[in-house]
């Protein structure tokens, strides 16, 4: 048995040639830096695939029984192989080839004869692109975890910092955000109550209103929220401390913990105002019932220009059909505007 620190870190290629020249030169290629499996048909490849979930494919596209394109058209059919990325190789030239192997999934082309710095460059750039979703996709993964913890500290469901998050990314999507900020945006949002983390349950789990002290002492969350996340440059996580920071401002001045008024609020916390108090009104707690869609939109009628951007409130309230579907998507069932 091979011990945990003497294990093969390298990422697994399946290559798949039904030429045994093709073969042999890619693996002097890729010997040294790679993994290998090798495939001499379709059939084998298919199974090595399914098996061995290899971290990329190379895959030859003229081969007697099963072409390639065939191959890749079952890989992408499968939910088990459909996330490896594969490279066609070739030596066809038709661009009318090339644009049905990138419509079958494939993520890129190596033509025949080989090159081998190209050959590595390209294999190197599709692993990157993967880690990267991956990193991406885990980010996400965590950021959610961190909201859903304060959430339910706080008697609530995780999936109301999902609800919420999508809410925002609608919302700035009909802003016309840049896609970066929109994904910043949607990634920062479930850390806004982070700071309930350090707020005590009995103050977060009484079931009646708050005396003046508790209020005092529940008010501290947002800068506790925002010293949890830490000061940053740019990115997601400076997006994610204002956002903690800011998202109890009111739009007339009368909000915590500074009293900011108007735009002085930055943007990304306007909109999650909106986004968290909607989904907290239509979503069921333990001491009260979820409102109506109808009920929850008077109340941001009503607080446009007092405690929301009124101009937010007007763009929210043109987005009602896709909010409805992220609500039946994501958790309780609500009751739908009759108007």
């Amino acid at each position: 048995m091979v011990a945990p620190a003497e294990q093969d870190a390298r990422k697994l290629l399946l290559l798949v040639d039904d030429e045994a020249v093709n073969l042999r030169l890619l693996q002097q290629i890729l010997q040294d830096d790679y993994r290998l499996l090798i495939a001499k048909d379709g059939a084998r490849a298919l199974e090595l695939a399914t098996s061995a979930l290899p971290d990329l494919i190379l895959l030859d596209v003229m081969m007697p029984g099963m072409t390639g394109h065939e191959v890749c058209e079952r890989l992408k059919a499968s939910d088990a192989t459909r996330h490896i990325p594969v490279i066609f190789v070739t030596a066809l030239s038709d661009e009318t080839d090339e644009t049905r192997g990138f419509a079958l999934g494939a993520v890129d082309y190596i033509t025949k004869p080989f090159s081998n710095p190209v050959v590595r460059a390209r294999i190197k750039t599709q692993l990157s692109l993967v880690r990267a979703e991956v990193l991406l996709a885990t980010r996400q993964q965590v950021v959610q975890c961190l909201g859903a913890a304060a959430e339910f500290k706080d008697n609530e469901t995780g999936l109301h910092v999902v609800r919420m998050s999508h809410y925002s990314r609608l919302i700035g999507q009909a802003l016309g955000m840049p896609k970066v900020l929109l994904e910043d945006l949607f990634s920062a949002a479930p850390m806004h109550d982070v700071g309930k983390i350090g707020i005590p349950d009995a103050i977060l789990r009484k079931p009646g209103r708050l005396d003046e002290d508790e209020l005092l002492v529940m008010r501290q969350h947002p800068e506790i929220g925002a010293r949890i996340i830490g000061q940053h440059q740019d990115g997601m996580l400076a997006m994610a401390h204002r956002i903690a920071l800011y998202h109890h401002e009111k739009w007339d001045g009368s909000g915590y913990p500074f009293g900011l008024a108007g735009e002085a609020i930055p943007l990304e916390a306007r909109i999650v105002a909106i986004a968290d108090v909607f989904d907290a009104l239509t979503s069921v707690r333990p001491y009260k019932r979820a409102w109506t869609f109808d009920e929850a939109l008077g109340l941001l009628r009503q607080e446009a220009g007092r405690h929301f951007d009124p101009s937010l409130v007007a763009v929210f309230l043109g987005l009602l059909p896709q909010v409805a579907a992220v609500a039946a998507e994501f958790g309780e069932p609500l009751n739908h505007p009759s108007a």
